[in-house]
């Protein structure tokens, strides 16, 4: 039987890869609800092509512009984030894709989870708000977790079928953009080279995480609640060919690693045809023109989001969830000219020591302080604004 889909965030740079997958094998992958926050024409041309059961448009300003153009097609268009969550919980959805950008994903996650479908999970920020909360919902409701990040993919590809006990995890980094360049000279660096990641096409906000090595320190927070391992036992290593997408060292001191060309739609595959894997167009590695594979430790100096993630899991409580909502803002303002690329990680450090800490947060309190820490980011980075 085909496996029945659910893509949301179906318009960014994940959920068109998946879309790309999902018609290669539509043997065996069947979408039935595809979702977007604002990009209605997207939208509309992926449920033409897919004709799936239902879409949502999150922005319900634009409900009547996609009811219309597939009203012709019999496809089933609703609008907002609670659409989302009761469509995912349906009985026709087997797994459902959370691609949606930022904290954003979090409400469709526990519905879908709740339901007990599997989940590809794509948005890491679901975990680094209210890992605890989710990985106990999933546990109780049965709902199968398979990360889709690359990083996080390949320690699990690096799992499977492994009975000996993981002694260590380690991440790599492609080093971003901004690996090579100086302190002085990440002052005055550009939205456009930010943007400009040497490896990897993604969306805006998770490459300008790259270029802050943020998303080093979200992901570090994702694997301690995918694996059930502590933060001091996973490494973050700077990898720039990005062939070895992350690794699993185990007690007798051997380390598996998992290596392909860069291409995220193998994660996206493998999650969605997982325990399978199948035909994939990838370029494939030719070790000999490979050359050299290069490994550094990463500069927190230079980089300091890294050692406020380590820093925020270790307090934790509700203090990941308040960094990840301080981000978010602090990366809307650089890509909207409004505050220096250097200025990402103080008004996080900012955010976080104005956060009262919550140890065991219930999902109100998760909720509540997303809501006060992009509250006080929005306050904290006219301190930083580049017109001072």
């Amino acid at each position: 039987m085909k496996r029945r889909v659910a893509i949301l965030g179906s318009t960014g740079s994940i959920g068109t890869q998946a879309i790309e997958v999902c018609i290669r094998h539509s043997d065996k992958l069947q979408v039935e609800l595809l979702t977007a926050n604002t990009s209605s024409g997207l939208l509309v041309e992926q449920a033409e092509r897919l004709r799936p059961n239902a879409v949502v448009i999150v922005d319900e300003s634009k409900y009547n512009e996609v009811n219309e153009a597939l009203a012709p097609l019999d496809i089933k268009v609703f609008s907002g984030i609670d659409s989302i969550c009761s469509l995912v919980a349906g009985e026709n959805i087997d797994m459902v894709l959370t691609a949606m950008v930022g904290f954003s994903g979090l409400k469709p996650a526990i519905a879908a989870i709740k339901a007990g479908k599997a989940i590809a999970l794509a948005n890491k920020e679901t975990l680094v708000a209210a890992g605890s909360i989710i990985m106990s919902l999933a546990k109780e409701n049965g709902a199968p977790i398979i990360p889709v990040d690359s990083e996080h993919s390949a320690i699990f590809q690096c799992l499977q079928g492994e009975r000996a006990t993981v002694e260590k995890v380690i991440l790599t980094a492609s080093g971003g953009p901004f690996f090579r360049k100086s302190e002085e000279e990440l002052k005055s660096v550009t939205i456009d080279q930010a943007l400009d990641h040497p490896n990897w096409k993604m969306g805006s906000k998770v490459t300008v995480d790259s270029a802050s090595m943020m998303n080093k320190g979200l992901e570090m927070i994702e694997a301690k609640w995918l694996f059930g391992i502590e933060p001091s036992r996973i490494d973050i290593v700077v990898h720039p060919q990005s062939i070895i997408h992350s690794m699993a060292q185990f007690s007798d001191g051997s380390v598996t690693a998992q290596l392909s060309t860069p291409d995220m739609r193998l994660p996206i595959q493998y999650a969605l045809t997982y325990p399978y894997r199948v035909d994939l167009d990838t370029k494939r590695l030719d070790f000999p023109l490979l050359g050299t594979f290069e490994f550094y430790q990463p500069d927190q100096q230079k980089f300091p989001c890294i050692r406020i993630a380590y820093q925020a899991i270790e307090r934790g409580g509700n203090i990941p969830c308040a960094m990840n909502a301080a981000n978010e803002i602090a990366v809307e303002a650089f890509l909207s000219k409004e505050i220096p690329f250097t200025a990402i990680p103080l008004i996080i450090e900012e955010v976080i020591n104005g956060t009262k800490f919550v140890v065991q947060p219930s999902l109100e309190d998760i909720y509540n302080t997303n809501d006060t820490a992009r509250e006080m980011a929005l306050s904290v980075k006219a301190k930083y604004s580049v017109n001072n």
